[in-house]
This record gives structure tokens, sequence and C-alpha cells, in this order.
């Protein structure tokens, strides 16, 4: 009789043998992504192609699933409570404008790894935005740190992506890491508008008015000069501007 091979379980480690994991029950042959069903490496923890998580045993999947339901639940709690006693909008902040770039298209989950690290970036930002809009607080904590992992990936960075990811820091509640996007986009380009728009927002949040309107006066004192210079990144995000704008100039009207 011919000896099955034993090797170690992909998802806990023990030694295993057959088609099934005597431990926790995982399965020892190929593996494929459950989202899009691409063929997945033994050790792979994400999905190459879609970012699905992988490399759960059925155990943790259950339970997995059964706190996805009771966060699922208290999400639509909290969502008919918040509709039917406010009627402020969304939670995203206002400087968060996803610009020209638009929304997701429908349609399968794309290949991420067939994008250049901008791409992914730009891509997995507009999900987080968009998400919050909706009020998805489960999918902005899963993407925001897909969000600014592929930030940290990029092998240039410029001021739109500086406020990008400044977004994503002060969405999260971040306050500290959106300021020092703030001050490096104002030392590798002074002048810059996100950079005040950025430090403005940060101050408002934090109930701190003398920096706030340091940072409104700032805006203003640029603002003539930076529009001037028809940056991209200034018409791709002219709603976060424009807001910012009227919000300092009635500030010092008052």
């Amino acid at each position: 009789m011919t000896a099955t091979n034993a090797s170690n379980c992909p998802a806990c480690g023990a030694a295993a043998s057959g088609k099934f994991c005597s431990v926790c029950g995982a399965s020892l042959g190929p593996r494929t992504c459950t989202a899009c069903r691409v063929e997945l490496s033994p050790q792979a923890r994400f999905c190459h192609r879609c970012g699905h998580p992988a490399g759960r045993s059925p155990a943790s999947d259950r339970k997995a699933w059964i706190l996805a339901g009771l966060a699922c639940l208290f999400l639509v709690a909290g969502i008919a409570y918040k509709v039917t006693t406010d009627t402020s909008g969304p939670a995203t902040p206002d400087m968060a404008n996803v610009g020209a770039s638009g929304g997701l298209p429908p349609g399968p989950a794309p290949d991420i790894s067939q994008m250049s690290p901008r791409e992914r970036f730009d891509r997995l930002f507009n999900r987080v935005m968009q998400a919050a809009e909706r009020g998805d607080t489960l999918e902005v904590q899963r993407f925001t740190p897909m969000a600014l992992g592929a930030y940290g990936q990029l092998d240039s960075i410029n001021e739109d992506a500086r406020y990008h990811a400044a977004v994503l820091r002060t969405q999260t509640g971040d306050f500290g890491g959106a300021r020092a996007l703030a001050d490096t986009i104002l030392a590798e380009s002074p002048g810059h508008l996100f950079g005040y728009v950025v430090r403005g927002t940060v101050a408002e949040l934090q109930n701190e008015p003398t920096a706030l309107a340091r940072a409104q006066r700032d805006f203003l004192t640029h603002y003539d000069a930076a529009i001037q210079a028809n940056r991209l990144e200034y018409l791709e995000h002219k709603p976060a501007l424009d807001d910012f704008k009227g919000e300092a100039e009635r500030a010092v009207r008052r």
C-alpha cells in the first residue's frame, strides 16, 4: 500500500495528510478565492486579483460570518436611528471630494494585480469615500488600511496623492497623520491650497479655532496665485476648494 504524503496545513501549520486537516478542517487541496474563483498560492492571505481575504479555516469562517452578521445588524440599526434623528449630511469630510476620477464601474472585481501602484491607490481611495458617503462603516474600516497600504507602495508621490492620504487619515480620526501630510505638502510645494484645506479641516474637527482661522487666512492669501497655476488637482477637487473658500470668506467677514 502506498503511503499518503504528509504536509503542513496552510491554515494552522499542523502536520496533515489527505484532503482535509485533522486539526482545523482546512482543505489541503488547491485553493481558490471565494469571491472571484482565481487560484491562490498556499501562503496567500489575500487574493492577488480582487483583495478578498484567503486562507481561513471553516471554523474561523463561521465565526467571521457570525460576527459580520451581528455587525450588520448594529449597522442597520444605527443607520435607521440616524435617518430618523439626524438631518445632517454624510460623515465624509467636506474635503473628501473624489474628484474627476469617478465612481466604481459595475461588473466583476478588477484585477488589481494588473494596475499601476497609483491606479490601485486611487481605486481604493474612491471605494472608501463612496462607502463613507453611504454610511457603510464596515467597508470603510475594511478598505482604508488597504488604501493606505497602497499609498505606502507608491514609487512617486505628488501633492494630490498626499491629499488623498490625508483625507483617509482624517476619515479614520488620525488627525496627527493628516496634519503631518499637510506640512509635507506645504514643504514640498509652498502655498499649495491642499495643505491649508487639510490643516483647516483638522483644526475644525479638533475644535481649534485659532488654528482654523490661521489656515483660512493662509488659504485666502495664496488662493489667487495658486488658482492661476492651473493645477490639474485643483480642477479635480474644485468642489472641496470652493467649500473651504466660502467658509473662509464668511469667517473673515464675521
